[in-house]
């Protein structure tokens, strides 16, 4: 393997999303990653692009934080029994979406519910994502449910053998908060994050978890807190607004009025940078390859949030939440990156505001780790610009 150090460099870039809501947009027409890793961003005039091992001309378009799905329910490989279907990761990727966090590898079928077995398979499921990456798609997975019988020991071996999240609490064995929320400690104590369903039942065997539940469990991310089918009261989302410090998910498969209310809120709560998102599939609704742009577009046009405020609620939030290393253009994070611009013949000036009037935008490329994963995309509208490898 060559010890020659890898350099991207993108030029003519028309404009840079910075996944940080306190400064969505950056100055800049050029960015340079070396071996996966961002280096430099500014004007192309004041950057060195010499050496460079691949160069990509955007054409104009837009550069972003490659998306993130905070809330989906992988399988194995790119397979889901849940709609039997397969390649779904990678038409997510198509969508924009770079990196994807399991919520419950829960459409396993005969998926076990005994402590042993449900270690066993997070282990598993951390294992076989971690050494296969569909399309490049990172997927962070291994995410065991709770279940009675599991002992502080037990989370103490599942984090050292690497599995970082605990799936959606409710949907295991263990129902009650005190329960519940005795476990997240142990889990959090050995560096696991934790989700926990929010509102009506989604499947058979699932059951309604309420505000009450969510506060006394005191898990990191308030799953689906629009629903996933069906959302909470609007009284109860309220006070899960006002009185959570946990990440607020909104997600593609929950009641849109739900999502605008929880934005709302949080809006005047000055609590969004709170709000994340993600499409809570596979799922009875389907596989949502576009489900990450779609939410970014709805709550951008009627939430009134600029749309480069509202891509920020799809990577940089859900970055800094999740404790990632990619999703916001800073020295050192992850080169994974998303290129779109204003779908042809969508209204809007640019192409910021074709998404702030509802449309989706077009696709170009996908990046990660400094690679390029894909081109045009073969789900959303063609955009008007094209960005191209040039060497």
């Amino acid at each position: 393997m060559s010890d020659t150090p890898q350099k991207l460099v993108i030029r003519n870039i028309g404009l840079i999303l910075s996944g940080k809501m306190e400064e969505p947009i950056f100055d800049g027409d050029c960015l340079i990653a070396i071996d996966g890793r961002i280096s430099a961003w500014g004007r192309e005039a004041d950057m060195d692009t010499t050496g460079a091992t691949t160069e990509i001309d955007a054409n104009g378009v837009t550069l972003a934080p490659g998306l993130i799905d905070s809330h989906v329910h992988p399988v194995v490989g790119d397979y889901t029994p849940r709609q039997q279907q397969l390649h779904w990761i990678d038409s997510t990727l198509h969508g924009g979406v770079t990196t994807m966090i399991s919520a419950g590898e829960v459409h396993m079928p005969g998926r076990p519910n005994d402590p042993i077995g449900t270690k066993a398979m997070a282990i598993a499921a951390q294992r076989w994502y971690e050494n296969l990456r569909p399309s490049g798609m990172k997927v962070h997975a291994g995410a065991p449910l709770l279940q009675q019988g599991l002992e502080e020991e037990d989370f103490k071996e599942m984090a050292e053998a690497g599995v970082r999240l605990i799936g959606e609490v409710g949907l295991g064995t263990v129902k009650d908060g005190k329960t519940a929320n005795k476990m997240i400690g142990w889990a959090r104590k050995y560096g696991m994050q934790s989700t926990i369903h929010t509102g009506g039942p989604s499947i058979p065997g699932s059951g309604l978890i309420d505000a009450d539940m969510v506060l006394e469990t005191g898990t990191d991310v308030v799953g689906h807190i629009n629903g996933g089918h069906s959302a909470l009261p609007d009284d109860q989302i309220v006070c899960l607004c006002e009185n959570c410090k946990a990440a607020l998910e909104i997600v593609h498969n929950g009641n849109e009025r739900a999502a605008l209310l929880t934005l709302n809120t949080a809006r005047e709560l000055d609590k969004m940078d709170q709000l994340i998102l993600g499409t809570d599939g596979p799922a009875g609704s389907g596989v949502q390859p576009l489900g990450i742009l779609r939410m970014v577009a709805l709550l951008s046009s009627l939430g009134n949030i600029p749309a480069e405020v509202a891509f920020c609620f799809a990577n940089g939030n859900t970055a800094r939440r999740r404790e990632l290393d990619c999703g916001i253009i800073e020295e050192g994070r992850a080169a994974d990156f998303v290129l779109m611009d204003q779908a042809q013949h969508a209204p809007g000036k640019h192409m910021l505001e074709s998404v702030q009037l509802g449309n989706l935008p077009g696709v170009g490329m996908t990046i990660i780790d400094g690679i390029v994963r894909s081109t045009r995309s073969r789900n959303t509208p063609p955009a008007t610009r094209l960005p191209q490898v040039m060497a």
